[in-house]
């Protein structure tokens, strides 16, 4: 007779696991965004289309180790990226994310928070709390951005692209939600290539924009905006650090996703804002709120992410409202953006 009972073993996809189960998951959870940078990395989701691939013809087209690259896909799998059917490797609502032709594209979001300094970053984060602050400066002898440009400039491309990405999800939303009925001139500063400038220009044909980030970022811009492009009548493109100056008078100033760098350089941006406008323009600061956010694990997430980068946060209503205060302008209200973002408006006192 066996000499093994049987007992039940645990659900592959966690539904009831056990505390001790869930724990080592977790605590192993880093090897999910290493696979998913491989996989970009190696072309995965590019080589798929429609049509089952078996995994040794994947591997050949990829020119990979087959074996390997069915482990990776077996980790990947528990996430819901990618699957295999009897006749191959396919693809997943999430995996299809990562192809460069995708509407809704992750692919280079995901490749800039799994960049090679981000890891190097993670083990200070026991430092951060003990102290209150990142130390990236110490670490490094220059801030992020700097430092970014300078050492990992294919880094500082693939943080364009991110977000051009995140623009494309939200510009549309961001679009629909503004009243510019009213305003003749609206800055998007720190607005990278400007993607969303262009969405907004799109929607209010009667609106003029400018474009106002670091050459780098700008060096590159939206077609759109270029002089001959289709936007080009009603745009301005120029390079400036909003932490120094923004060289422009407009109705509106717009500051989306940026405003996450330390306090002290959040309301220094904020009143270059004030300074730059005149009594009456409008600022507005569009951005994911921890404490209002449906996405709270990546909000928390990114929050970490960037205490260790920039010694920034992610923050919450009373936070942002706590800043706009600081930097002299009149808080006006706070709402929803689409399902992610808020916009918190406020304005340049008389």
């Amino acid at each position: 007779m066996p000499i093994i009972r049987s007992t039940p073993s645990a659900a592959a996809d966690g539904e009831g696991a056990s505390p001790v189960t869930l724990l080592r998951d977790l605590s192993l959870a880093s090897a999910a965004p290493a696979s998913l940078r491989a996989a970009i990395r190696i072309g995965v989701a590019d080589a798929l289309d429609d049509t089952p691939v078996p995994v040794g013809d994947l591997a050949a087209t990829l020119q990979v180790d087959a074996a390997v690259l069915l482990r990776l896909l077996r980790n990947l799998r528990c996430y819901g990226i990618f699957d295999e059917t009897a006749d191959g490797v396919v693809h997943t609502a999430m995996s299809r994310l990562l192809r460069e032709d995708h509407p809704q594209r992750l692919k280079y979001w995901v490749q800039w928070v799994t960049e090679p300094w981000v890891w190097e970053l993670w083990p200070d984060l026991e430092a951060a709390v003990r102290t209150g602050r990142g130390h990236f400066e110490e670490r490094y002898g220059e801030e992020f951005f700097a430092h970014l440009h300078k050492q990992w400039q294919d880094s500082t491309e693939v943080f364009n692209k991110s977000q051009t990405e995140l623009s494309r999800l939200t510009s549309a939303a961001i679009a629909e939600s503004l009243d510019l009925s009213d305003v003749k001139t609206f800055a998007d500063v720190g607005g990278g290539r400007g993607y969303t400038l262009a969405t907004l220009l799109e929607a209010n044909p009667h609106l003029h924009g400018t474009l106002v980030d670091l050459p780098a970022a700008v060096a590159h811009p939206d077609p759109r905006l270029l002089p001959d492009g289709a936007l080009g009548g009603r745009s301005s493109v120029v390079a400036g650090d909003c932490l120094q100056e923004i060289p422009v008078e407009v109705d509106v100033y717009q500051f989306k996703s940026i405003l996450e760098w330390d306090d002290e350089r959040t309301v220094a941006a904020l009143r270059n804002a004030r300074r730059a406008g005149r009594p009456g323009s409008r600022v507005l600061i569009i951005t994911n709120l921890i404490d209002d956010s449906p996405e709270i694990r990546y909000a928390t997430g990114i929050d970490l992410l960037f205490l260790l980068n920039t010694n920034g946060r992610r923050h919450t209503k009373e936070g942002v409202a706590g800043l706009v205060d600081r930097a002299g302008l009149r808080l006006e209200g706070i709402a929803p953006v689409g399902q992610l973002l808020h916009v918190v408006e406020s304005s340049v006192p008389e």
